[in-house]
């Protein structure tokens, strides 16, 4: 495939680009060349996809699996939005490397509807966690024989590039940062499922810890998982931002095979990368919202004119 092989000069800033691809045959087809390009000029790589799509590359890939750093999708990918700290840092640990790349496959077939959501917002905000000069060349593989085509076309909304069998050109729906800030701004759906309410002060955050852990446990989540669920609420709604507004209202409800908890305030964020950012680098309530990325299954943010949401999913 010409349009990526090109050397270790091929990159010397940032490219973000999506391979569409139709079967195993094709993925194989679309990547292996560029991974195995990568390792030959000594560039770091890491690549993040399903156990399957692993086990097809290393077999291929031969004695070359060797220098590449896996990691299994299905884990670091369940919350999307723990990718982009592990993006960043495998490149922390390469900065001095000179040129890296890597493979990524947030979605594939059988995922979630509210996962595939997640994961098109991650997408976009890889546009603007990774810095133009940064020598990182990210490919993001979509199966268009098993993927609806609404997906897709998202994809070529995230991407500048769209790589193709024989094809390499430019999407002419990318959006860039303001795709992204659209995306965070959009309200979540409005839950279907009976809803309990609360009315809760954000300076008394036990409280709010108190009632997820027994709401949740009693729906037969063990005991560790609640702990954690409850840990995450509570440094959500104490966290700085959030106390700058009048009290908060936590929800809870049952969706399909999950549990649901979600805390709104009217004080918006105006900052699509919260809770990705290093620790260092981002506000209190970011610092909180990295905190629960960590402790639960999936964690979604939302904030316009009408305040900022959070919802967090704990799998049963």
């Amino acid at each position: 495939m010409p349009a990526l092989v090109t050397g270790r000069s091929a990159h010397r800033g940032y490219r973000h680009e999506a391979v569409y691809y139709q079967g195993e045959d094709e993925f194989l087809e679309l990547v292996v060349p560029f991974i195995q390009e990568g390792v030959a000029a000594g560039q770091p790589v890491m690549v993040a996809v399903v156990a399957r799509r692993q086990a097809a590359l290393t077999q291929r890939l031969g004695s070359a699996a060797q220098a590449v750093e896996f990691v299994d999708m299905t884990d670091l990918g369940r919350n999307p939005a723990r990718i982009i700290p592990a993006c960043r840092d495998f490149l922390s640990r390469h900065r001095d490397d000179g040129p890296m790349r890597g493979v990524g496959e947030p979605i594939w077939a059988g995922r979630k509807a509210v996962e595939i959501e997640e994961c098109q917002l991650h997408e976009s905000l890889l546009n603007l966690a990774i810095a133009p000069g940064t020598p990182f060349w990210m490919l993001c593989p979509y199966d268009r024989s098993a993927l609806d085509p609404a997906v897709i076309d998202e994809a070529a909304r995230s991407h500048p590039v769209i790589v193709e069998p024989r094809v390499y050109r430019g999407s002419t729906l990318y959006g860039g940062a303001y795709h992204a800030a659209e995306l965070f701004r959009r309200t979540l759906p409005t839950p279907a499922a009976p809803i309990r309410h609360l009315v809760v002060d954000p300076a008394a955050g036990h409280h709010v810890a108190d009632w997820v852990r027994r709401w949740a446990e009693a729906s037969g989540v063990p005991r560790r998982r609640a702990a954690g669920l409850a840990a995450a609420l509570r440094g959500v709604a104490q966290s700085g931002e959030a106390q700058t507004g009048p009290d908060q209202m936590l929800q809870l409800w049952q969706q399909g095979s999950d549990l649901v908890c979600q805390l709104h305030d009217p004080t918006p964020v105006s900052d699509p990368m919260i809770g990705r950012r290093p620790p260092g680098q981002d506000s209190s309530r970011g610092r909180a919202l990295l905190a629960a990325n960590d402790l639960c299954d999936l964690v979604q943010v939302r904030s316009n004119e009408g305040g900022t949401t959070v919802r967090v999913h704990t799998c049963l």
